[in-house]
């Protein structure tokens, strides 16, 4: 019979600790029962959600974040607009925002200064995180956090 290299103790062959001093024994194979496999049909797998803000970089309100929900938000200076943007130099309907399962797009809506992302001026855009968009007089980050 073996004996436990730290306390002398006879070790019963297949035994994979000493019984004396507990010692595990190297080379001894541990029994275990394996994890079930998960069926992959009932497995709950949480949809990503991210948490879409543009920030105010330049211009007017500097410094300001304007969340970004899903769906169709408006922006603009008219009052009403989801996003409002009060400068002479942004239309009162400028341009919409929507989020769905394409991602984030931004729609000019026949502005008369346009709608500007990355220095170029656009119809429609997909955004994308560090996008920079000129509305009016106002330059704002477009971002993306995990929720």
């Amino acid at each position: 019979m073996p004996l436990c290299p730290v306390c002398n103790q006879e070790l019963e062959e297949g035994n994979g600790s000493c019984p004396s001093c507990g010692f595990h024994v190297l080379g001894a194979t541990e029994e275990f029962s394996p994890i079930g496999a998960v069926d992959a049909s009932s497995a709950s797998v949480e949809p990503v959600r991210l948490n879409r803000k543009l920030c105010i970089v330049r211009g007017p309100q500097t410094g300001i974040d304007l969340a970004i929900k899903d769906g169709i938000m408006t922006v603009g200076r008219d009052p009403h607009c989801d996003i409002f943007l009060n400068d002479m130099t942004v239309s009162r309907s400028h341009a919409e925002i929507e989020v769905g399962a394409k991602g984030c797009i931004i729609r000019d809506k026949g502005s008369v200064n346009g709608v500007w992302v990355n220095d170029r001026m656009v119809e429609a855009c997909s955004l994308k995180p560090g996008d920079l968009l000129q509305i009016g007089a106002f330059c704002l980050s477009y971002s993306e956090i995990l929720a």
